[in-house]
């Protein structure tokens, strides 16, 4: 099994492995605040994809969730990853009934991108 990505001759993490960094990360800092996961993305079998669809997944919806905050996070790999329309959508729905959506560059970007978010709530 290849972790990652090799790019320029730079070997980068893929986009679950920086997840799985930050999340280790916010759960150590902030372990009463509840984080979660949307599992919309990935490759599944077609009859899979199909129940899932039926039980209300939806294309687009952050990778993130923290209740506490109204605060998405979209976790994207430190390099190549991209927004696509139905994220792009999602993040300007969400932004629009008030909450906050961040876009993080893996797992470093991600949680200076948090402690950012909970710098500005205090001011």
């Amino acid at each position: 099994m290849m972790i990652g990505k090799q790019m320029s001759g730079k070997r980068y993490p893929s986009e679950s492995d920086e997840q799985i960094g930050f999340l280790q990360w916010f759960e150590g800092r902030f372990g009463g605040v509840w984080i979660f996961h949307i599992p919309n993305g990935g490759h599944r079998a077609m009859s899979v994809a199909k129940k899932m669809k039926a039980e209300g997944v939806k294309p687009g919806v952050p990778d993130l969730y923290i209740p506490a905050w109204k605060l998405w996070i979209e976790m994207k790999r430190e390099t190549g990853g991209r927004i696509s329309k139905d994220q792009a959508a999602w993040h300007e729905y969400l932004e629009g009934i008030g909450d906050t959506v961040i876009v993080a560059k893996g797992a470093r970007d991600a949680s200076l991108q948090v402690l950012e978010f909970l710098q500005e709530r205090r001011q």
